[in-house]
């Protein structure tokens, strides 16, 4: 775990804190045939032999930090503008896939799968059943009162209810999991807050109504499982 510690936080100040825009700029505009590329790349491994000071770990180490210059060069290839965000993330997600398979193998660890406590699969099915499940669960329930919208303008960030609604309910998770309760009430305080001014805004007592009915469901339903959780674990 401490390899791990220390490989992810070379990752991070290699990626996030010594990487000026001037090199990413300069790297998606000339791709391989940037120097900066090779800079970055050369970066990583620095960092990641300073922080683990192990002989045997220089080979691992080289490895490491050519996986990760081959992965920006692939993420950098094949992005679009449209797909920047997208590649980002798959960027992310491979450079800590490479840091976590070279720790097993360098510690000779191995992952067995059935000693995972069952508390573990509890816990990972409650996130998961609150975030894009329950949406829709939400989404159906709530459809027969569906307020038709007198303002043709939706100033609104795309998706953004949706988001607001996991968000919400995955806090609302945690605060039950960690013995919070009273956290819950600030949370729901200040959503009433910021949508009161919407509300006020549009006079439609339906729409009032609809918001009310989504947001309580909402809770209820991440208080429920958060619950059925810690009772289960």
């Amino acid at each position: 775990m401490l390899l791990f510690t220390k490989l992810l936080l070379a990752h991070l100040i290699g990626d996030f804190i010594l990487q000026p825009n001037k090199w990413v700029l300069d790297k998606e505009k000339k791709k391989e045939k940037s120097i900066y590329l090779y800079l970055h790349t050369a970066l990583h491994l620095v960092l990641m032999l300073i922080f683990v000071a192990e002989v045997d770990f220089i080979i691992y180490g080289i490895l490491l930090a050519v996986s990760h210059g081959i992965i920006d060069f692939i993420k950098l290839k094949f992005q679009k503008k449209k797909t920047k965000r997208i590649w980002f993330s798959v960027d992310q997600v491979l450079h800590l896939v490479m840091i976590f398979i070279v720790v097993l193998v360098y510690k000779n660890a191995r992952i067995d799968f059935q000693n995972i406590d069952h508390q573990i699969w509890i816990f990972i099915t409650g996130i998961v059943l609150l975030t894009k499940p329950t949406s829709i669960i939400i989404k159906n329930i709530i459809s027969i009162w569906t307020p038709e919208s007198k303002n043709k303008e939706d100033n609104s960030l795309q998706n953004a209810g949706n988001y607001i609604g996991i968000l919400e309910r995955l806090f609302v998770f945690c605060f039950i999991i960690t013995n919070h309760f009273e956290a819950i009430g600030f949370l729901l305080a200040a959503k009433s807050i910021f949508r009161f001014g919407d509300l006020k805004e549009a006079k439609d007592r339906k729409l009032t109504e609809y918001v009310l009915i989504g947001t309580l469901l909402s809770f209820g339903i991440a208080i429920l499982v958060g619950l059925m959780v810690e009772f289960s674990t």
